[in-house]
């Protein structure tokens, strides 16, 4: 039932259930914790960067991996992720490299985007991870569609969109989500309700008693489960893609977790909710979670967290360095990969401000 909370793993770390617990290998347990980790120590050292003025905008997940990482982890490598802004941690699980994610934040010579988008604003067509999307909600009908056409070319893949609690109170998610029931596209909606959609609480989008309960009126399943739990996470997401893989409709799982963070670096949560809220949240935290799931079992200790993070701050420090050896994108990407054949007035653009080695480029198409 949409208003149940599905959870696997109790806040100190204990099975609820032995039963429960999905079929995930130590060394995928191992690897899920490894990424939860890396993804925080990203987050933290790209907004430190950002304090300093290196870079101009970014949107943390702190206290949102489980729900993130464990929904990814359920995908296979031809399914679609269309994120939002917050999936650092899917991006990771489709296996984008740290030095294009970090030279996407820097917007430099070596981002696939050619320093076209914000910050933040990773995409690659290999991995199957769309643009991010800014505009509340405006991803979701895009994510239907990709379901859909995959469908109509007789492809079984899947694809999984992520969105906020403040996408469901927008045009776009109403209408997308009718759509997919109608069609019954193989499309899993991921609704990531961290309780505030900037400064608007979870209270204010909707007068229903959850966000699952939503998919009643579109006549598909609606699912809640603890968005801090990565093995109910883990485990929600992957029936969800068997039975839209399957051919039998879209499912929207609302995953219940809490934005620890500011909603980006543009924003001060100081100024709307108080540090009294935030408190019980630290204690449900989902990496400490798991590591005491793991460290219960046997598989983890103090020397390995310690291995761990040495490895992570090392991983991001020669990235960093890496990164930082690339100037910003030629003055001639802005020409190119806008049409087939370049018009007559943008050749003429481009011969005034480039030199002729530059624009040679432009023509080759690289």
């Amino acid at each position: 039932m949409p208003g149940t909370m599905i959870s696997i793993l109790s806040p100190d770390g204990d099975l609820k259930s032995e039963a429960d617990i999905p079929a995930l290998r130590l060394d995928q347990q191992l690897h899920l914790y490894r990424l939860m980790c890396l993804n925080r120590r990203v987050d933290d050292q790209m907004i430190r960067l950002q304090r300093q003025g290196r870079l101009g905008f970014y949107v943390g997940s702190r206290g949102e991996e489980a729900a993130i990482i464990g929904s990814a982890f359920a995908l296979e490598r031809r399914d679609w992720v269309v994120p939002c802004y917050r999936e650092l941690g899917a991006a990771l699980v489709k296996g984008f490299p740290l030095i294009d994610l970090v030279c996407q934040f820097f917007g430099n010579s070596r981002d696939l985007t050619k320093g076209r988008q914000m910050p933040n604003h990773y995409a690659s067509r290999d991995l199957r991870v769309t643009s991010i999307s800014s505009p509340v909600g405006s991803q979701i009908p895009h994510a239907i569609g990709l379901a859909l056409g995959a469908r109509l070319a007789g492809r079984d893949d899947v694809a999984l969109v992520y969105f906020g609690d403040g996408a469901t109170s927008q045009g776009d998610f109403h209408v997308a989500t009718n759509f997919a029931g109608v069609f019954k596209t193989p499309t899993i909606l991921f609704c990531r309700n961290n309780q505030w959609a900037i400064s608007v609480p979870v209270e204010s989008q909707t007068a229903s008693r959850n966000l699952a309960i939503k998919a009643t009126a579109y006549g598909i399943e609606g699912v809640r489960v603890d968005g801090n739990d990565i093995f109910a996470v883990y485990h929600v997401t992957s029936k969800a893609v068997a039975k839209a893989r399957r051919g039998e409709g879209p499912t929207l799982i609302e995953a219940v977790t809490y934005r620890r963070g500011g909603h980006s670096t543009s924003d001060d949560p100081n100024s709307y909710r108080d540090d009294a809220e935030v408190e019980p949240w630290v204690e449900r935290d989902p990496i400490l979670r798991f590591r005491l799931y793991l460290t219960r079992q046997g598989h983890w200790d103090d020397d390995k967290e310690q291995a761990l993070e040495d490895e992570i701050r090392a991983l991001i420090r020669s990235t960093l360095e890496e990164a930082s050896r690339s100037g910003p994108p030629s003055l001639d990407t802005i020409f190119g990969d806008v049409y087939d054949e370049m018009p007559w007035h943008l050749r003429e653009q481009m011969e005034s401000v480039c030199m002729p080695e530059e624009f040679q480029t432009v023509e080759q198409g690289t």
